[in-house]
């Protein structure tokens, strides 16, 4: 175990846990960036198509079959481990509302939620996502309705014993303090709880106790090491890369969980953290909690 750690170079996994690709863009290209960067691991999370929304039930099946063959041809043509997570984008319900009415936006995203948990019990996934509440202003109706339908989501995803990774907006601890509501009154436990795109403050205090993956931005690393002593959750690091060539590099570049795993193991080496104590942090981050989280 101790050769994975070499002068703080980390050599063992690396996972980016949520990360979108698209057949129209970048795809293999951007999973050969981050497999030559040291990835071995990536969470491929649906990808909605804001500009051609989903109008039916089949309309996801067919989405979601695209994401899941994605997943197939990359594990065909490189050595790393891919996870499926699929589920019905909030921002796409609040999308569906104007053409659709808010009663049949609703009713297609649970059966998108349905048909998501369907291919989980396959085994086709491994976690619900992301699903959520809109990150933006929108008028009190739509975040009543919103928090209704997280509310039956999270109810669904206890029944069925999965993960979810939520999309929220960010409003630090008022936001993990509202889901951790949400958690007690759905009965889905906390650690299968998993917001993403996180801020870096990881203490308990911050989190709740709810899981998270974190946008590893420039910065981060900091804010990670000042609350690590201060944690009990599970967490992990992300991209949420796009794969848009319209926006290249958006949100962040698929290198940049390679990179920022460097970062953390060589500032921690240079601390008075020991070589054992820096491999089970990178092996929980990377291997042991993701596997729990995703079974």
């Amino acid at each position: 175990m101790i050769d994975m750690l070499e002068n703080g170079i980390w050599t063992g996994p690396i996972m980016d846990q949520h990360i979108h690709l698209d057949k129209n863009n970048l795809f293999l290209g951007a999973v050969d960036d981050f497999f030559i960067a040291g990835g071995t691991a990536i969470n491929l999370v649906h990808k909605p198509d804001f500009n051609n929304l989903p109008k039916s039930l089949n309309d996801y099946q067919m989405a979601y079959n695209e994401t899941l063959e994605m997943a197939n041809e990359i594990r065909e043509k490189y050595e790393i481990s891919v996870n499926v997570i699929l589920g019905p984008h909030p921002v796409a319900w609040e999308k569906q509302i104007i053409p659709l009415g808010i009663d049949r936006a609703t009713e297609l995203h649970i059966q998108a939620v349905d048909l998501a948990l369907e291919h989980i019990k396959e085994k086709n996934a491994v976690c619900l996502g992301e699903v959520g509440r809109p990150h933006y202003p929108v008028n009190d109706k739509v975040w009543r309705f919103a928090n209704e339908l997280l509310l039956q989501i999270m109810q669904k995803a206890a029944k069925n014993k999965v993960s979810i990774q939520l999309h929220v907006e960010d409003n630090g601890y008022k936001t993990y303090s509202d889901i951790s509501g949400m958690c007690k009154i759905s009965k889905l436990p906390k650690k299968r709880t998993i917001r993403h795109f996180a801020p870096s403050d990881i203490s308990s205090d911050f989190t709740h106790g709810i899981s998270s993956t974190i946008n590893v931005g420039k910065g981060c690393i900091k804010e990670i090491i000042e609350t690590l002593p201060e944690s009990e959750s599970y967490w992990g690091m992300e991209t949420d890369y796009l794969d848009d060539l319209n926006r290249p590099g958006a949100v962040l570049g698929p290198k940049t969980v390679p990179k920022r795993t460097q970062e953390l193991s060589q500032t921690l080496w240079k601390s008075d953290y020991s070589d054992n104590k820096i491999i089970e942090l990178m092996l929980n981050i990377h291997s042991k909690w993701p596997s729990e989280l995703y079974p």
